[in-house]
């Protein structure tokens, strides 16, 4: 395609989802439900299809050398078209945020003045390798109320295309406006360019990728962006952790899929239950994570027989995505918080510890979107919050923060039912 074929075919995507979500932000929840609850029954039936299609961007990956941590995101199973039917189906049970009453207001003259939720309008989410994200964004995105504009990446093709047959399909069949949900059908980066130039007809952008390409949408868009950029989360063993608990808490935390936002990059550990730390390494070491030490650490493995690699001060503020961390041994509380702040991407930390007044500082203190008490950091995420599947996670302070569901997705307006008042 030129240049001039593509521009016009984003601009006209564009215009066509703002007409789209004038609709949708009346559309009655019950019909929304039966969409989703339609939808989830089709990826089901389809998931021989499904899987074909993503064999051939399995094909395409191994082609371009994608890493394994990024062929693992983007492949699909049976169980995992499942999982993503039963997310469907989650956010089908959800309440409807649409027409919420967010608060009653009383000015001074008097009439009914009230805050509801409502849909943002349009919403252009740009993503890479994982392709269960093109159902997580529709869906999320329809249930509140909003028209969504999808633009995968090259990697994930073909499943991305045969995903977005299957609801253009869905759509069709529950007569909902069919462009409520489109999906950019090129690969070529100027269709990028163009879309984040759409401030006319698209009301906020949400990238879900590697830093380079968040940051190239930040710095390209002239519409509101809402993202994070790396997921550098941090498992803080306390002098009071229940051993058995540490162990657990942080072989799930890194190891349980190490490619993700969530998992646990680092590890840093109270001097005083220094004495775990060679069990937990060989832990790790046993999972396959090669180990990143600071002088401290180095120090209390040495002798272990365990293979060590100096870390630098960067590492700590490194998102490997692989089965690589980062491990420092700190005198006290205070400075295992102030080196989470110091490194932290501000995604999701977590403390292991007994001693509930170290607890209550760690979560009170540690400047994170999400901070958990004797948890997996593996639990920051939509669907295991109850939100059903997640559009992606915010690490920025206004409007959204955290895990983003329906809530987030909306935005509000004040509704005022007067008398006649007059000023």
């Amino acid at each position: 395609m030129t240049s001039e074929q593509i521009t016009e075919l984003v601009v006209d995507i564009a215009k066509r989802a703002r007409a789209a979500s004038l609709e949708l932000a009346t559309l009655d929840t019950e019909t929304k439900n039966r969409f989703l609850n339609d939808l989830a029954e089709r990826l089901v039936a389809e998931t021989d299809s499904i899987i074909a299609a993503n064999a051939q961007d399995l094909e395409t990956a191994k082609n371009l050398g994608l890493s394994q941590p990024m062929t693992e995101r983007l492949t699909f199973t049976p169980e995992r078209i499942e999982a993503m039917a039963e997310g469907v189906r989650q956010v089908a049970q959800l309440p409807d945020p649409v027409g919420v009453e967010i608060e009653r207001l009383a000015p001074p003259k008097g009439f009914d003045l009230r805050k509801v939720r409502v849909p943002i309008g349009v919403i252009g989410i740009i993503y890479e390798s994982r392709p269960n994200v093109t159902i997580d964004c529709a869906i999320l995105c329809l249930k509140s109320g909003n028209a969504s504009i999808l633009r995968g990446g090259k990697e994930a093709f073909h499943s991305n295309m045969k995903l977005a047959g299957i609801i253009k399909e869905t759509l069709r069949a529950n007569d909902i406006h069919e462009d409520a949900v489109q999906f950019i059908p090129t690969t070529d980066r100027a269709a990028l360019n163009v879309l984040l130039k759409q401030d006319d007809t698209i009301h906020c952008i949400i990238p879900r990728g590697g830093e380079s390409l968040i940051r190239f949408t930040v710095e390209n868009s002239r519409i509101p962006v809402i993202k994070h950029y790396t997921g550098v989360c941090s498992v803080y063993i306390d002098a009071a952790a229940n051993a058995d608990m540490a162990e657990k808490i942080l072989i799930n935390s890194k190891c349980q899929r190490p490619s993700v936002c969530n998992s646990a990059e680092n590890l840093i550990i109270h001097q005083d239950a220094a004495a775990l730390l060679p069990h937990l390494a060989k832990a790790l070491h046993d999972q396959g994570v090669e180990l990143r030490v600071d002088t401290h650490a180095k120090a209390l493995l040495d002798g272990s027989g365990l293979p060590l690699v100096d870390a630098s001060a960067e590492d700590f503020a490194t998102e490997y995505t692989d089965l690589i961390i980062s491990i420092a041994v700190v005198p006290d509380i205070k400075a295992a918080i102030e080196l989470i702040n110091a490194n932290s991407s501000g995604h999701t930390e977590s403390i292991v510890t007994d001693d509930a007044v170290a607890a209550r500082r760690f979560l009170t203190a540690v400047d994170s979107a999400a901070v958990f008490h004797n948890a997996s950091t593996r639990f920051s995420d939509g669907f295991e919050f109850g939100l059903g599947a997640e559009i992606g996670i915010s690490t920025d302070r206004l409007h959204a923060r955290g895990p983003m569901g329906l809530n987030e997705l909306c935005t509000y307006k004040y509704i005022i039912n007067g008398t006649g008042e007059t000023r």
